[in-house]
């Protein structure tokens, strides 16, 4: 198991490793212009590593990872909706600054989470690494909700042109699905999702660092 999880964490390292530093060097390069084809550029390996991190609640169900299986099904529930339903479904918001800004801020956070929990696989501990692993978030995560938030916003006149989602079901049941009313519930779920998941980490954060430094103390 070990080594399946290290390999895994390997995979996801480098798929996210290679976003970020794609991104980055097509700002430097290009400057905003990279901005507004960042998913045209990145996109599939973006979509490739989330759907890839949906057997993280596999592993959390079969108890190979050390984890809450709830928040973190939160957490991937909430990127898979904003990537694949919001942002690839209309053409429009991909070219949009946002979407840009979400991905730096989701490969950032999943850099070093992934780093960290590699190391972890193999008990290679660094304090800086472990220190990031479980501080970084609490300026990251929130401007992710935000920017999360952002796209939504962005997203909807476009669902509301085009009709993208909305149904109507046909008599007798005769109910309609307007999918920008669907989006605008989804928002307030988000930050109550966000104040959850949040209240998770923070719990983690002090069982975590109370650990690695009371084993760093010992030896």
């Amino acid at each position: 198991m070990n080594t399946y999880l290290f390999i895994y964490y390997l995979i996801q390292f480098c798929g996210h490793s290679w976003i970020f530093t794609n991104m980055m060097v097509r700002l430097f390069s290009f400057g905003k212009d990279s901005l507004v084809d960042t998913f045209y550029a990145i996109g599939l390996v973006m979509r490739l590593c989330q759907s890839l991190s949906l057997l993280e609640l596999l592993h959390l169900y079969v108890g190979i990872e050390p984890n809450r299986l709830f928040p973190r099904f939160l957490q991937l529930t909430e990127r898979i909706i904003i990537l694949f339903v919001v942002i690839t479904s209309q053409d429009e918001v991909q070219g949009k600054y946002v979407v840009c800004v979400l991905f730096f801020f989701w490969n950032l956070l999943d850099v070093v989470r992934y780093t960290y929990s590699m190391l972890s696989v193999i008990e290679i501990h660094y304090p800086i690494l472990t220190w990031l692993r479980h501080t970084l978030w609490m300026l990251i995560y929130p401007l992710c909700v935000l920017a999360e938030a952002f796209a939504i916003y962005q997203s909807l006149p476009y669902f509301e042109s085009f009709g993208t989602y909305s149904i109507k079901l046909p008599f007798p049941v005769a109910l309609s699905i307007y999918f920008p009313y669907v989006l605008k519930t989804y928002l307030m779920v988000l930050f109550v999702g966000m104040y959850f998941i949040s209240s998770h980490l923070y719990s983690e954060r002090k069982t975590s660092l109370k650990d690695f430094y009371a084993k760093e103390k010992n030896n």
